[in-house]
C-alpha cells in the first residue's frame, strides 16, 4: 500500500481549511442532494463529498457509505488531493498502490474510484467529490467532464459556507464571525473606555461521547451547550462557537469579576439541565476568562490565548480530581 504523499504546500493548506469552518459546520441539505444526486447518475455504490484533515479524512456528504472518518494514510482522497486533475482508479485490487489497502482487502471492498480535488476560494485544495464502486468499471471522457461539474458545484457552495458567519449546527456565531465582531467590540470598548472580557470554554469528555454514543450524541451535547448559553446569558454577550468542541463569550462592559459571576451561573445551568435531560452522558465543560487590556496592543489573539490558557488549567485540575 502506498502512503498519500504531504503537499508542499500542507502547512498553508490545513491552515485554510481550517479557517474556512468547513470542518465544524453541519451537513448540509444541499450537499447530501448532491451526493444522492450523483450516486444515481454515475450508478455507484457511494458518492462522497471529503475534507482531508492532518491524520483523518472526513466525509462531508455520504451516499451509500458511513460517514465515519477514517486514516488519511489509508485513503484515496488523501492522494486525489495531489494533483489539479482528477484521480481515476478503474480497479484498485490490480493497483499496486491500493491493492493491498484495508478499504480495499476489508469489507469496504473498494474496486473503482474516481475523485476530483475541491478547492477552496483562496485556491487551497481541502478535499475531494469522489465515486467509489464495489465493482471494476471504466470512466470515460463525458463522465469525467460531469464529475468535475459537480465538483464545481460543491466549490461554489463551500465558497458560501466559508463566508458565512453562523455555526449551521449550533446557530451561535462561528470563527469567523467571532473573528470580525470581537475585533469590533474591542474598538467600542477602547473608544468608551469600558471593560471587555472574553471566556474560552472547551467541553470535558466530547471525545468519549462520540466514542461510546456516537457522532449524533456529540452533537447533541454541543447543541445542548449552545442553546443553555443562549438562555442564560444576556443578549449583548457575543456566543461563539469557534470550531469542534470550543466554544467563547465576549462580555461587553463587563470586568472579569463580572465575567465570572456569569460563569459560575452558567455552570448552574448546565448542572440544571443535565438533570432534567435523560441523558446517558452528562454535559461538562472547563474554563477560562481574560479580561481585556486597554493598555496593551489591542490585538485579538493574544487575548484569546490569555483566556485558552486559563481554561486548559482549569481543565488539567478537573482532570486531577477525578
Amino acid at each position: 500500500m502506498k502512503i498519500p504523499a504531504i503537499p508542499a504546500d500542507e502547512a498553508k493548506r490545513l491552515a485554510s481549511l481550517h479557517d474556512s469552518g468547513l470542518l465544524e459546520s453541519g451537513v448540509t441539505e444541499r450537499l447530501d442532494r448532491m451526493t444522492r444526486l450523483a450516486k444515481r447518475m454515475f450508478n455507484v455504490s457511494m458518492a462522497l463529498i471529503t475534507l482531508v484533515d492532518e491524520d483523518m479524512l472526513h466525509f462531508k456528504s455520504s451516499a451509500g457509505y458511513s460517514k465515519e472518518a477514517v486514516p488519511r494514510k489509508i485513503s484515496f482522497c488523501g492522494h486525489a488531493i495531489l494533483s489539479d486533475a482528477a484521480l481515476v482508479i478503474p480497479d484498485a485490487s490490480r493497483d499496486e498502490r491500493f491493492a493491498d489497502n484495508p478499504l480495499v482487502t476489508g469489507d469496504a471492498h473498494i474496486r473503482f474510484y474516481a475523485g476530483h480535488p475541491l478547492r477552496l476560494p483562496d485556491g487551497a485544495i481541502v478535499g475531494s467529490f469522489c465515486l467509489i464502486d464495489r465493482q471494476a468499471r471504466d470512466f470515460d471522457g463525458s463522465e469525467l467532464e460531469n464529475l468535475k461539474d459537480f465538483a464545481l458545484i460543491v466549490e461554489d457552495e463551500f465558497a458560501v459556507m466559508s463566508a458565512a458567519t453562523t455555526d449551521e449546527l449550533t446557530g451561535l456565531f462561528n470563527r469567523r464571525g467571532f473573528d470580525n465582531l470581537a475585533k469590533f467590540a474591542i474598538v467600542g470598548a477602547r473608544r468608551r473606555a469600558e471593560p471587555l472580557t472574553l471566556a474560552w470554554i472547551d467541553l470535558d469528555d466530547f471525545k468519549e461521547i462520540n466514542d461510546t454514543y456516537g457522532h449524533a450524541e456529540g452533537d447533541e451535547a454541543l447543541k445542548a451547550l449552545a442553546s443553555v448559553m443562549t438562555a442564560s446569558l444576556r443578549e449583548a454577550d457575543l456566543r461563539v462557537r469557534y470550531g469542534g468542541d470550543e466554544f467563547a463569550i465576549v462580555f461587553s462592559g463587563t470586568d472579569e469579576q463580572g465575567a465570572w459571576i456569569a460563569m459560575q451561573h452558567l455552570v448552574e445551568q448546565v448542572d440544571e439541565w443535565n438533570r432534567h435531560s435523560g441523558k446517558p452522558w452528562k454535559l461538562a465543560f472547563s474554563w477560562g476568562i481574560s479580561e481585556f487590556d486597554h493598555g496593551g496592543s489591542g490585538e485579538l489573539r493574544p487575548w484569546m490565548k490569555d483566556a485558552d490558557q486559563k481554561m486548559y488549567a482549569m481543565k488539567v485540575k478537573n482532570n486531577k480530581g477525578r
